[in-house]
């Protein structure tokens, strides 16, 4: 990807006056303009000095009062994943369930030799309890085996018929990384948590190479239209009813036909130890194509809150205030963490974290202090995801062990999932801790920010709008579909606006080793440009969602541009 900055000064290929620029290196806009000559940036000057190196092959771009912004960077996403999903049995644009079962019931009549109906994208709070069951689809696809993962692709919803063809029944035992939930009699209920999904994914086939190329291709064209033009995969590997999307991105790299630039994160598989690390650093060698460059670890240590799975300090609540016994998992041993973290790191990997419990997160950054004495400081740039509970004693430690704090800031909300699925089994004490973004900032951790997209909209001005008011957008609906305004969820923990947009485009720039050449509007990096219909450091912080992206450029070349 190059780290070299060449300033250049040639005749413009495309000016942008007429508003306000983003550039990153202060807290707020500037009056300037920006030529662009190369691919590079070439000038950020007043717009008399920019108009200077026009000419008539000049492209004038008039701002009409909007913002020139760098190219958002979505620091932890899973777009090969997304596509697919957007292209198959895709559930995501609804809330209800009775939405979800008449999109399962025309996917399936619009694909009658599909074997498996196959897709995801429902969501927890929809459901009582958070676990729908299979004879909901069983209603409406009693044929054929139906799979269909959540939102957070920490469970899928199954059929009877899915069930039978993967020998799951009431005399299957929980595998020691998940639970089958499950009716009265013991007999499978429909909802499969994180390692139980396996038991049926295995046998659910897996989309064609062509497939997974569409649905990245598609995945990509979205992000380009909200503006995100560089990004980490979290998840590099083959996983359940997906194909290795190792591959789909070195064929799209060499065809050319992946146009952002892209950090791949290596699948750290949990069910191996120590032994996997030379196929890992053999992964690193040939995957460096193109704008595809595999050089991260994707090491996932814990699940979820909402399926009781996220590793915390103390139990896990139940719904009468009470403690249980179960204070969820660390699928990596913290002793086999601590050597593999140390081993990765002087490798030369950046490791990127699933930590979502207080427990998690404190397992990781022992980890990272281990490997730091034992190594040395070193550019490796790790980083933690999610952080929906960090003890106070841990907020420091980010920055002295130089530990990015990688944020997906659409989840700081109250939300039918927060409140009712979340909240009570956390209790009010443990739940102020969540999402400690203002902590982060004070303790002077560095700030990268994602989307987890399909796991939430890939939208990064929906993220920062959250990071900045505590509350979704309005354009966000609840579980009910409705826009009812909810308080702003512990609002001492609110970002700027400035800080949250630089968290999306320098800090992600930094973890993905990028900040040399993008992540700011100045003279020498890659053009890599936003321009916003309006300039949200204008217009009350509770209007930043309404904000549109309107151009999207790589190396100067427009590769995204509304229609209306």
């Amino acid at each position: 990807m190059g780290n070299t900055r060449q300033p250049i000064r040639q005749r413009a290929d495309i000016v942008f006056v007429g508003g306000r620029v983003f550039t990153g290196t202060s807290p707020t806009p500037i009056d300037a303009a920006v030529a662009v000559g190369g691919g590079r940036i070439i000038a950020v000057a007043d717009a008399a000095t920019v108009r200077s190196l026009a000419d008539g092959d000049t492209e004038v771009v008039d701002l009409a009062g909007g913002l020139l912004v760098p190219g958002f960077q979505d620091a932890h996403v899973h777009p090969a994943v997304a596509g697919v999903q957007m292209l198959g049995c895709d559930l995501s644009e609804e809330r209800t369930i009775d939405g979800y079962l008449a999109v399962v019931a025309e996917f399936a009549a619009a694909h009658p030799d599909a074997v498996w109906i196959r897709g995801g994208g429902w969501s927890m709070d929809v459901f009582p309890g958070g676990t729908p069951t299979r004879a909901m689809l069983d209603a409406v696809v009693p044929d054929r085996p139906v799979l269909l993962t959540n939102r957070d692709g920490h469970g899928a919803w199954v059929n009877t018929r899915a069930l039978e063809t993967a020998g799951v029944d009431r005399t299957t035992p929980d595998p020691a990384d998940g639970r089958i939930e499950r009716e009265e009699d013991g007999s499978p209920a429909g909802t499969l948590q994180e390692g139980a999904v396996e038991l049926v994914a295995r046998h659910v086939p897996i989309a064609s190479p062509d497939e997974a190329l569409a649905g990245l291709l598609a995945a990509q064209e979205h992000l380009f239209s909200l503006g995100v033009t560089s990004w980490q995969d979290a998840m590099i590997g083959a996983f359940p009813g997906n194909p290795d999307n190792y591959g789909v991105y070195l064929r799209a790299a060499r065809e050319g036909s992946l146009r952002a630039r892209v950090v791949g994160a290596l699948w750290w598989d949990r069910e191996r130890g120590l032994e996997q690390i030379p196929d890992l650093e053999e992964r690193r060698r040939t995957g460096q194509v193109g704008r595809f460059n595999a050089t991260s670890v994707k090491m996932m240590q814990d699940g979820i809150a909402e399926n009781f799975t996220a590793g915390m300090l103390e139990p896990y609540l139940d719904g009468c205030g009470c403690a249980t016994n179960n204070s969820g998992l660390s699928f990596i041993d913290p002793k086999v963490l601590t050597e593999a973290v140390s081993r990765l790191d002087r490798s030369g990997f950046q490791i990127h974290f699933h930590a979502l419990g207080d427990r998690a997160v404190r397992e990781v950054l022992d980890a990272l202090a281990e490997a730091r004495e034992a190594n040395g400081a070193n550019d490796n740039r790790h980083h933690l995801a999610h952080l929906q509970v960090v003890h106070p004693d841990d907020i420091a430690r980010f920055a002295s062990l130089d530990a990015a704090a990688n944020i997906q800031a659409l989840w700081a909300a109250h939300e039918p999932q927060m409140d009712e699925l979340t909240i009570p089994f956390l209790g009010p004490e443990r739940a102020r801790l969540q999402y400690p973004f203002g902590d982060l900032q004070r303790a002077g951790a560095r700030l990268v920010a994602g989307s987890d997209w399909s796991v939430s909209s890939p939208n990064p001005l929906w993220g920062i709008h959250v990071a900045v008011n505590r509350s979704v957008p309005d354009e966000a609906p609840n579980a009910t579909g409705t826009f009812e305004p909810a308080p702003p969820f512990f609002p001492e923990q609110a970002l700027t606006l400035s800080q949250a947009l630089t968290a999306y485009t320098a800090g992600s720039a930094w973890v993905n080793h990028l900040d040399e050449v993008t992540g700011t509007v100045e003279e020498g990096k890659y053009a890599d440009l936003v321009v916003l219909d309006r300039d949200p450091f204008a217009h009350p912080p509770m209007e930043i969602a309404d904000t549109r992206v309107l151009r999207t450029y790589i190396d100067g070349e427009l590769v995204f541009a509304a229609t209306d």
